[in-house]
This record gives structure tokens, C-alpha cells and sequence, in this order.
């Protein structure tokens, strides 16, 4: 568990918690909820004199992602205009005490990336200010409809001033690995304190076994996927010919 401190000896600490620590993706993951939670104290370890709001972000590992524009030619869809962002997270969710706009400016929210509308997404390469942002919208849009990305304003309740607390939903599509919470407490519009814990997301059994020779063998796993794809279709021809 990291605590960082942020501006003088008066700003408080906060000691976050996660209800889990590893998540296990077995046959049947239906998905999960993450509780995470903590206190706000002073530096003696005592109550906070005054109310922080809180906001919590959960990321999972960044990826490359390229996304496709689809237009409607003759009748037909086809891949259009595409663009490439270098650093998309599998997973981005805020939780907060209140709506962002309440708490913070448009400057500090996307220098701590607090909300889908300042995430930080990393595109390559020249492209059109209008398109980027498009594209950008489209991304973030997708993912939404995924439940993989997500904003929850007023999620975060805090109980006398010193604990609080949020809920975040994991879908059964979530990705493997590390995931970081990372909590802000915010007074007038600037962060004084932060604090951040991790959370593993791992594959067990089977569809562990199956994601790393995805990973290690390409090829074989490619081309026993084909073989076991026809032997299937071949004894599925064989059963219904016998009825």
C-alpha cells in the first residue's frame, strides 16, 4: 500500500483498503463487485477537523487499441477512417462523493484523469483535432456500453466525516491484471491528500491454461482451434445423419 502526502503537515492521510486483493476468473465468472473503502485522518491519527469529498478511480492494465469506423456503401458496411491509441486502459471506473464538476475545475480533473471526459487516451500519430476527438468519444462510448468504462457520480458515501466507501462492478469481461484504486480526498477544488492500492485479476484452471497458449504459442493454439472447430462440425454432421 503506497501513501502519498500532498501539500503541508495539516492535509490529511488516507488509508485505503479493497475488499479484495486477487480476483480469481474461473469457469462461470459471472463478474464480482470491489468494495473500496478507508479512513481520513490528520497526521496524529485522529478525525479530520473538516469534510473532504472523495473520488476513487479504479484502472486496469493499459493496452493498444485500434478502433474501426464502419460506413454504409452500396448497402454494405465496410472499415473506414481507423485510429490507433497507444495507451487505452482494459478497465477505467470513478466513483464519487459528488458530480465532478461540483468538486473540481476541467484543469485538475484531467490532470488526475477524474471522469471519462478527461481521460487520457494516447492516440498515434498526426490526426485531425476534430477526428481525434471523435474517435475518442467513440472509444470511451463503446467501452461504456461494455461496462468496462464507467462514472458513477454520488457512489461514494463517507460516514462522519472518516470512513468512507464505494462499490464498483467488475463485468464477467473484465481483463487480467494489475489494477490500481487510487483515492483522492478534495478540498476546495484541490487535491490535498492521495493514496493508492492494487488489485490482481488472474485466470485460474482451464481458462488459464487456454489465455497462455493464446500468449506462448500462437500458431498451434491457432491451428488446433481450427482442427477442433471441423472435428466439431464434422461429429455434429455425424449425429444428425444418424437420426
Amino acid at each position: 500500500m503506497l501513501l502519498v502526502l500532498l501539500g503541508g503537515a495539516r492535509d490529511p492521510i488516507l488509508i485505503p483498503e479493497i475488499s479484495q486483493h486477487e480476483i480469481q476468473v474461473q469457469q462461470g465468472f459471472t463478474g464480482t463487485d470491489l468494495l473500496l473503502f478507508g479512513a481520513i485522518l490528520t497526521p496524529e491519527g485522529t478525525r479530520a477537523a473538516q469534510a473532504y469529498d472523495i473520488v476513487v478511480v479504479l484502472q486496469g492494465p493499459a493496452r493498444s487499441i485500434v478502433l474501426r469506423e464502419k460506413q454504409k456503401v452500396a448497402g454494405v458496411w465496410i472499415n473506414a477512417d481507423s485510429s490507433e491509441f497507444r495507451s487505452a486502459p482494459a478497465f477505467f471506473a470513478v466513483a464519487s462523493s459528488r458530480a465532478i464538476k461540483d468538486i473540481v475545475d476541467d484543469r485538475t480533473a484531467a490532470i488526475y484523469e477524474l471522469g471519462l471526459p478527461w481521460l487520457q487516451l494516447s492516440p498515434i500519430g498526426a490526426i485531425d483535432p476534430k477526428q481525434q476527438a471523435r474517435f475518442s468519444a467513440g472509444l470511451v462510448d463503446l467501452m461504456r456500453r461494455q461496462e468496462l468504462y464507467q462514472q458513477d457520480e454520488g457512489a461514494v458515501t463517507v460516514s462522519g466525516g472518516v470512513l468512507y466507501q464505494a462499490r464498483i462492478a467488475l463485468p464477467s469481461s473484465v481483463s487480467t491484471g494489475t489494477y490500481t484504486a487510487e483515492t483522492f480526498a478534495i478540498s476546495r477544488g484541490k487535491v490535498v491528500a492521495a493514496a493508492s492500492t492494487t488489485v490482481a485479476v488472474r485466470k485460474l484452471g482451464f481458462e488459464r491454461f487456454v489465455a497462455d497458449q493464446a500468449q506462448r504459442n500462437g500458431l498451434w493454439y491457432g491451428i488446433t482451434a481450427v482442427l477442433l472447430s471441423v472435428f466439431m462440425g464434422w461429429m455434429a454432421g455425424r449425429l444428425f445423419a444418424l437420426v
